[in-house]
């Protein structure tokens, strides 16, 4: 798809970067020969449906067919109140499509037992945890249980290997007694292994037939009659059989179904049932890819729509790393449902506090690993070595200064917030103790007095007096109500909401409502709705979506039966956002800077085309739906009267309807608000660019008609079927088209 560096990429990067002008501010150049003539008066306010596309754009993921009129009919303010109170809305579609996931309504320490990580598997290896009675979740352990130890045995082969080349590259005289020792075993080993060399292979090969995933295992032929009787089984007959199968036989037999033996594997079995199946070969994967399939959908089909916006922002301003350690993904399931989306819109103090008591951040920032230097614990320590002072040494805990310098710098009061380098050490001493009960189970929350700093300490000019876990929950009430935070947090949302570089006074205004109404958040941006700043004409359009914005006004702009987040997942990585991906404690940036380029563009033009054709598995949209009249008008040429069902320009035999013309309709459907004309008569002539380079392909003549494909001709009978694909192909290009537009990648 480089073609698209062309004309059309060239007018989306300089669109994107410049913020467009409102019909009601334009105004045109005056001559300085004559004085201006006085001029009506025109507010510089947005009006009508205007207001109604803005607050759609900002306070949404984007419109979705028919959203306009219904925010017209029930009244933009009463449609904003209702959005700051999300449990009055109905959300039986969003819940059910969630229910496809069952996994993610359970805690992380039923997660990391039922679909166990990586570290749950080496502690039963290690002895440590016992292996499930229960059939399914025993057949789970083995399989991981068989490939994590195939992988220690490979590491160790690879190391002993390495060894053994690095000795044989030393010279003998510069060898160390140990060295020489280390070599003359390994060569013993060799020599034994070549005198049984039969045995020793018939051996390895059996390892592995047991162990785990070898290249040799992974090839084992699977029988196409086998794959045959295992899908005829009925649902929980196949799920037993699949439990019964040994982990190498397992693999081979997944790896040898072609996709729609896949499909059919699964097609009439329930959510828990396709769980399992998954979990035989993954059980990670699965915690992984539920978690971001779940918040897209969130995202796509939530009527409370503000809600969701506002916990892509503090998931942002609170950000975790996906990839931090083996539990992250399991405590994220949680963070995400249980402590920052039921606060997006409530008090700051109170999401404050929650996020500081999730085990999610405090192993995130490394809090859980923090210790007092002169703690219990800390002293303990300093015995236990003075007495054994030969003592192999691990690295001791010590006090670690994370969690209190993002508090303070990102969560909080922001890089110009007033404290020093001295304040950030007492809050991580006031935050020892703070840490999280057998992170690799599952655990909680836990404050551990033993080690906990004792002692008084100075934040900010303000005591805190020896309390325990005490002193942290004064420290959030200090940080949460001080002035600094209250407008380091209502410039993040202006910048969210109104532009990369919001009017101070509305910022001013935002900070005072903050601190009025003791950190409600819904108040704060009440405020926001509510000020000539929010719905100045100039920011129309004036900001660009994030790729997590674009993918998803996408979707809902399409109208698109999501079955399969995969594709988006995917999309959103190759646009450089992936879900949970930033590694900083900064999260993601909003501004515009960061996300226009052309070739970040041509990333979205191609996404934009392979949603609009149908080309992502899982995902299904219908352009033509409303064109019936159109298929209608051709099946009755020459016979009945044509009855129109929508109003979609005529047709005349031997053409499509003109492109124009669906492109016309298609805007009015996927772009709210319009094209700019520049913008419309580039997505044309790129229209006819690439059906003129189809036609050259399927060597159709060039001065064809209708370069897609000529399905009518007025001596032929009409097809109808072939008609409708031919408009539909027609209709999927031009959609590609405008949802890369400049105008769609606007909010």
């Amino acid at each position: 798809m480089d073609r698209f560096r062309g004309p059309i990429a060239a007018l989306m990067c300089a669109s994107l970067f410049v913020p467009p002008v409102s019909a009601q501010t334009a105004q045109p150049i005056q001559s300085n020969a004559h004085p201006p003539a006085r001029r009506p008066y025109q507010s510089g306010q947005m009006q009508g449906d205007e207001r109604i596309l803005h607050a759609l754009n900002r306070f949404t993921f984007g419109p979705r067919p028919g959203d306009l009129e219904a925010v017209r009919t029930q009244g933009l303010d009463n449609w904003f109140n209702q959005q700051l109170h999300p449990d009055s809305l109905n959300e039986g579609e969003l819940n059910a499509r969630l229910s496809l996931y069952p996994a993610m309504q359970s805690n992380p320490q039923d997660l990391l037992f039922y679909l166990p990580s990586g570290a749950v598997i080496r502690q039963v290896l290690d002895g440590k945890a016992l292996v499930p009675d229960r059939p399914a979740l025993h057949a789970i352990y083995e399989n991981e249980m068989s490939r994590v130890e195939f992988r220690r045995q490979e590491k160790a082969e690879k190391d002993k290997q390495q060894t053994t080349t690095v000795a044989m590259a030393t010279p003998a005289a510069s060898m160390t007694p140990a060295q020489t020792a280390n070599m003359t075993g390994n060569m013993m080993d060799d020599g034994q292994a070549t005198k049984s060399a039969p045995q020793s292979h018939q051996e390895t090969q059996s390892n592995q037939m047991v162990m785990a995933p070898s290249a040799d295992s992974q090839n084992l032929p699977t029988d196409p009659a086998l794959i045959a009787q295992v899908l005829a089984l009925p649902a929980q007959q196949r799920l037993n059989r699949l439990a019964a199968m040994k982990q190498p036989e397992f693999d081979s037999f997944r790896k040898a179904l072609k996709q729609p033996q896949r499909d059919a594997m699964v097609a009439d079995m329930n959510p828990a049932q396709k769980e399992f199946i998954l979990a035989l070969e993954n059980p990670q994967r699965v915690v992984n890819e539920e978690l971001v399939s779940q918040r897209l959908v969130h995202d796509i089909y939530s009527n409370a729509q503000l809600q969701e916006v506002m916990t892509d922002f503090w998931l942002n301003h609170f950000n975790v790393y996906l990839h931090k350690d083996e539990a992250t993904p399991y405590y994220l399931v949680s963070y995400e449902r249980d402590v920052i989306r039921p606060r997006a819109l409530g008090k700051f103090e109170d999401l404050l506090e929650a996020t500081a008591h999730s085990p999610a951040m405090l192993l995130y920032l490394d809090n859980s690993s923090s210790m007092g230097p002169d703690s219990p614990q800390a002293e303990k320590a300093k015995v236990a070595a003075s007495r054994n002072p030969n003592a192999k040494k691990k690295a001791p805990d010590g006090l670690n200064e994370n969690y209190a310098r993002e508090l303070m710098e990102l969560h909080t009061l922001g890089v110009n917030g007033g404290y020093s380098q001295a304040d950030v050490t007492q809050v991580a001493r006031i935050l020892t103790g703070w840490t999280v009960d057998r992170p690799q189970r599952g655990g909680g929350f836990k404050f551990d007095e033993a080690r906990h700093q004792p002692g008084a300490k100075k934040v900010m000019g303000k005591k805190f007096k020896e309390k325990g876990e005490k002193e942290g929950e004064q420290l959030l009430h200090m940080l949460a109500t001080r002035p600094a935070t209250a407008k380091f947090i209502s410039r993040k949302l202006a910048i969210r909401f109104v532009g990369d570089d919001p009017p101070q006074s509305l910022v001013d205004r935002m900070a005072k409502s903050f601190l009025s109404s003791d950190g409600e958040i819904s108040s704060v941006l009440n405020t926001l709705f509510h000020s000539p700043e929010f719905w100045d004409a100039n920011t129309y359009r004036a900001k660009v979506k994030t790729p997590l914005e674009y993918v998803v006004s996408a979707a809902r702009a399409s109208n698109a039966d999501t079955d399969n987040m995969q594709p988006l997942v995917n999309a959103l990585k190759d646009m450089g956002m992936p879900l949970y991906g930033a590694i900083p404690p900064t999260g993601y940036k909003w501004d515009a800077s960061t996300w226009v380029s052309t070739g970040a563009l041509v990333n979205r033009m191609n996404f934009a085309l392979s949603l609009a054709a149908n080309r992502l598995p899982g995902i299904a949209i219908t352009w033509s739906a409303p064109a019936t009249s159109w298929t209608s008008q051709m099946s009755n040429i020459g016979g009945a009267p044509t009855v129109t069902h929508s109003p979609v320009v005529s047709a005349t035999p031997g053409s499509l309807p003109a492109p124009d013309a669906e492109e016309q309709r298609l805007e009015t459907l996927l772009v709210a608000g319009g094209l700019s004309d520049s913008t419309r008569t580039a997505v044309l002539q790129q229209f006819q660019t690439q059906i003129q380079t189809q036609s050259a392909q399927n060597t159709a003549p060039a001065s064809n008609a209708n370069p897609l494909k000529p399905v009518l001709a007025a001596d032929k009978p009409v097809n109808p079927k072939q008609a409708a694909n031919a408009l539909e192909k027609q209709d999927q290009l031009l959609a590609g088209l405008l949802l890369g537009s400049p105008e769609f990648q606007r909010r």
